[in-house]
């Protein structure tokens, strides 16, 4: 169909905008990759915009040789695994119990989850609750507290209900118990809606890194976020540089160029490319996902 003068002008104003929306929001990262892989004492100059004036790896070399932030990006990773495991597997069988009818005080547990959402117990209250339960200090204190997302347990909720009731009265008849039920027809059922809020469970526990700065002293069980926001809220970066092994510190000549701006951005891209490259994986179950989990005709 030939569009109108009016209407290739309103397409044409709605391309530039979306373009332009695009390139503010893509702009900043890609600036700072291309100020990581800059010679830091060029970027200094100042001008530094869509690609590196003077190409170097010396920053990248100096972040992987810190130990201190390949233990971070490990706990990063276990964090984010073990966590979203977790929490998936928890939510999904609270929301699966939520939905019997059956079950003794079913809308009192729902009014007191939907209270939690709306209200928290505040700062001082849960840093006491987590001294007391022994949790202060490990690696546990990141993923217990958060074990259940009453948002995630609602679209759970949402979708198991559209699940016809024939498939677990056809499996309870076979001698199915609730468990089998849950884990052999429900969850496999499940899939979009499991990987919509498996992804969303993940950039939670990749990106947090408020809780551990509070919960934990213990520099060897500091995820990498946490390391990255002293890094840039420091000058760690200087006590990272003067403290290389002597391999390192024989190479220095060649990396005089790295400044704590450049080193900063390399972890920054260490710390967020990760996260990134799992969205092109389960984009497709966004949509569909999100909207099977909380709409019912």
């Amino acid at each position: 169909m030939r569009l109108s003068y009016g209407d290739r002008i309103f397409v044409g104003v709605n391309y530039t905008l979306l373009f332009l929306l695009g390139f503010v929001a893509f702009y900043p990262f890609w600036n700072a990759a291309v100020i990581s892989f800059n010679s830091g004492s060029d970027t200094m100059l100042g001008g530094i915009t869509f690609w590196p004036r003077e190409f170097t790896l010396s920053n990248y070399e100096v972040v992987f040789k810190d130990k201190r932030l390949i233990d971070g990006f490990i706990i990063s990773v276990l964090r984010t695994g073990a966590g979203t495991l977790l929490s998936i597997i928890a939510t999904a069988i609270f929301a699966y119990g939520m939905t019997k009818r059956e079950m003794m005080g079913r809308k009192f547990y729902m009014v007191m989850c939907i209270i939690t959402m709306y209200f928290s117990g505040g700062l001082i209250p849960s840093y006491l609750l987590i001294r007391e339960l022994g949790l202060m200090n490990s690696f546990w204190v990141m993923i217990i507290p958060g074990i259940i997302s009453v948002w995630n347990m609602i679209i759970f909720r949402t979708f198991f209900k559209g699940i016809p009731a024939g498939l677990e009265e056809s499996a309870a008849i076979d001698g199915a118990s609730n468990w089998g039920i849950f884990f052999r027809i429900v969850l496999p059922l499940s899939g979009p809606v499991i990987a919509t809020l498996s992804l969303f469970t993940a950039v939670y526990h990749w990106n947090d890194w408020f809780a551990p700065s509070i919960y934990i002293s213990n520099v060897d069980l500091l995820p990498i976020q946490t390391k990255l926001q002293q890094i840039l809220n420091s000058n760690i970066m200087l006590e990272q540089m003067q403290n290389l092994d002597s391999a390192s510190q024989g190479r220095m000549g060649a990396m005089r160029a790295v400044t704590t701006k450049s080193l900063s951005m390399a972890t920054m891209m260490v710390a967020t490319v990760p996260i990134l490259c799992v969205y092109p994986f389960v984009q497709k179950y966004f949509v569909k996902g999100v909207l099977i989990g909380s709409l019912k005709e």
